[in-house]
């Protein structure tokens, strides 16, 4: 029998310990030997001015065209000139624009990768060249190219989605009554290490209710292999989706789809809508990153939840990342010895995440962070 409960608010920010795992991709290995990249700063010009690299890895999604413009105008506001390039999903691409970025000159890179482990050979010549690189959101892994990580908490990230399911659902009164309900899991691109740091935070709050039967997956893909999603694609989470209902929710509805990415909720959406569900037994969608439409869909009531990432704050320390190292300085750091990059570990800074869903989206989204305005959710 299934529960009907209330969903709840969980805006709590989760803490990360865990070591960055996967990274895709047929990577070259930089011969240099591993070394603790926290132990000195990396040379760099101490002048004013000066040309910085920006990769960025697509623009088919509404949070790294934010990241970018965020960057370039915080830099560009500091007296930098500002190479800003997507690569569109396509590796060859990403390193053909950090070559073309270290051949015009540019004296600092920051990259957030298509895949983090598939850029090793470029970033060797980087570092030949002297020209410090700063990991953004994906720590690049193999390499000890890399100077600094900035990003947010990702484990925390999956934490988050974790507590809300667990709260959402009142799991532990659930299993009191002997009550269960069906999830299904649409977790991140096995070619970026934070999707299996995020998959780690989910499962290390859902697992034990996996495991006495409170929690219900029918497909059995619970394992990070079996439900990470290349390239974070929205439309293969639709094709998943569209499949589990026709097959193992033909006769059962699905409660809960415990989604890493807002694109996922959007793929998921559809193939509900597609299946006839309805108000009445529409499922618990979770998702990350507070796109605006999936904040409109939270406010609709066709997803529950997301894990809002404020990408100015983030594009705030890393340009202030750059800034120091551009002056021979240590920039601010606030985690020294978690992220191993199977090379060096990389000194980073952290930001936290935080759970938004239809009771604090207008105060955590517009009121305190201004990220959106009220006119532009229809508030």
């Amino acid at each position: 029998m299934k529960r009907k409960v209330l969903s709840t608010i969980l805006a709590a920010s989760m803490v990360a310990t865990m070591a960055v795992g996967c990274g895709g991709g047929n990577s070259a290995q930089t011969d240099a030997p591993a070394a603790d990249a926290g132990t000195e700063a990396p040379a760099a010009a101490d002048q004013e001015g000066g040309k910085i690299g920006v990769a960025m890895p697509t623009q088919s999604s509404e949070r790294w065209i934010k990241d970018g413009d965020n960057m370039k105008e915080k830099l560009e506001a500091l007296g930098y000139e500002v190479d800003l390039q997507y690569a569109e999903d396509d590796v060859q691409m990403q390193v053909s624009q950090i070559e073309n970025m270290i051949a015009s000159g540019s004296q600092c890179l920051v990259i957030a990768a298509v895949d983090a482990g598939a850029l090793t050979t470029v970033e060797a010549q980087a570092k030949e060249a002297g020209i410090p690189i700063i990991a953004y959101d994906r720590l690049l892994m193999d390499t000890d190219a890399v100077s600094y990580y900035a990003s947010f908490d990702n484990e925390g990230v999956g934490t988050a989605i974790g507590e809300y399911v667990k709260t959402a659902k009142d799991l532990d009164a659930a299993r009191e009554a002997g009550e269960s309900y069906t999830i299904e899991f649409f977790m991140g691109s096995p070619d970026d290490n934070n999707a299996v740091l995020l998959h780690k935070g989910v499962m290390g709050v859902l697992q034990e209710y996996l495991d006495d039967g409170t929690l219900v997956c029918k497909t059995g893909r619970t394992s990070f292999e079996d439900t990470c999603i290349l390239r974070w694609s929205q439309e293969t989470a639709q094709q998943w989706c569209e499949n589990y209902l026709t097959g193992f929710y033909a006769d059962e509805d699905l409660d809960i789809a415990c989604t890493a990415f807002d694109g996922f909720a959007y793929g998921v959406k559809a193939a509900l809508q597609g299946a006839g569900y309805t108000a009445d037994n529409w499922p618990l969608i979770t998702g990350q990153d507070a796109e605006l439409m999936a904040c409109k869909n939270i406010l609709d009531g066709t997803q529950t939840a997301s894990i809002f990432k404020n990408t100015s704050l983030l594009a705030d320390k890393c340009v202030t990342m750059v800034e120091a190292v551009m002056k021979g300085a240590e920039p601010e750091i606030n985690d020294t010895t978690t992220y191993d990059n199977n090379v060096v570990v990389v000194p980073s800074y952290l930001c936290t995440p935080i759970s938004v869903d239809k009771d604090n989206l207008q105060e955590v989204v517009v009121e305190e962070a201004k990220y959106y305005t009220a006119e532009e959710l229809g508030l």
